[in-house]
């Protein structure tokens, strides 16, 4: 199957190189797009096995026939791509989740989606539990909180402290880079996460804990994570949960929701 990559930046780098080296998957990248060319080049450079195309556009790495997009730029790469990708035939998935709490964009990508027959994906990211909160869902989700601890260096900080408390919406706004999960946990319980996002003098990792409550039961989920050992910009979760989804998408056993 033919991929194609929008961001290689960090996580974008994680997934050239999984690829490159068997660890996705049955994939073929195919292509490569970054709004700053050299870092595209910079990827390939250490890719053994692959050899993409460095796209000058995205529709320059559409024109290669991917079956799957993936996106690993940023929220603004969603706005702007999202849709474009759909409609010429590939799927998507989306690793800046946090755009998909704009139920605006989220209903252009879905009619997008719906009227090409392709599919939106998104993986776990940096947190677990996605799939019983989802079957949660089919009988009701009454609340969900997330907590999210880091370091103050990860938040651009130099003191501790509760930095943020309200609504998923507008925590994915105000904190791009931080809090992308709470969309992931708005598109899986059906109801908008209440976030806070403190700043920790005593932590070394991100810690992410979670706490939802439904009708079929109480469940909380606490998750601490460590950068990933080649790229320490990245959480390692988030990275392996976007391999593993890749490696979900081309095999004929699906464990999971």
């Amino acid at each position: 199957m033919r991929l194609a990559l929008i961001g290689c930046g960090a996580i974008g780098s994680v997934l050239a190189r999984a690829v490159d080296e068997g660890e996705a998957g049955d994939w073929e990248l195919v292509a490569v797009y970054d709004s700053r060319e050299e870092a595209a080049r910079r990827l390939l450079s250490k890719l053994r096995r692959e050899r993409p195309r460095v796209a000058s556009s995205v529709g320059d790495l559409l024109a290669e026939g991917p079956d799957l997009v993936v996106e690993a730029a940023s929220q603004r790469a969603v706005y702007e791509y999202g849709e474009v990708v759909l409609r010429s035939g590939a799927d998507l998935l989306v690793l800046s989740v946090g755009a998909l709490a704009d139920e605006e964009l989220l209903s252009r990508l879905l009619e997008a989606a719906r009227s090409s027959g392709k599919r939106i994906y998104v993986p776990s990211g940096a947190i677990a539990g996605l799939d019983g909160i989802r079957a949660s869902s089919v009988v009701g989700v009454r609340s969900v909180v997330l907590e999210t601890k880091k370091p103050p260096r990860a938040l651009g900080v130099e003191r501790g402290g509760l930095l943020f408390e309200g609504p998923a919406s507008v925590a994915v706004r105000r904190y791009p880079f931080n809090v992308n999960v709470a969309a992931a946990l708005k598109l899986a319980s059906g109801v908008e996460p209440t976030v806070r996002l403190i700043a920790d003098p005593s932590l070394s990792r991100n810690v992410h804990e979670i706490r939802v409550e439904s009708e079929a039961s109480g469940i909380t989920i606490r998750v601490e994570n460590v950068p990933h050992p080649s790229n320490p910009k990245t959480s390692y979760l988030a990275a392996l949960s976007a391999i593993a989804l890749l490696r979900k998408l081309s095999e004929p056993l699906w464990v999971g929701t």
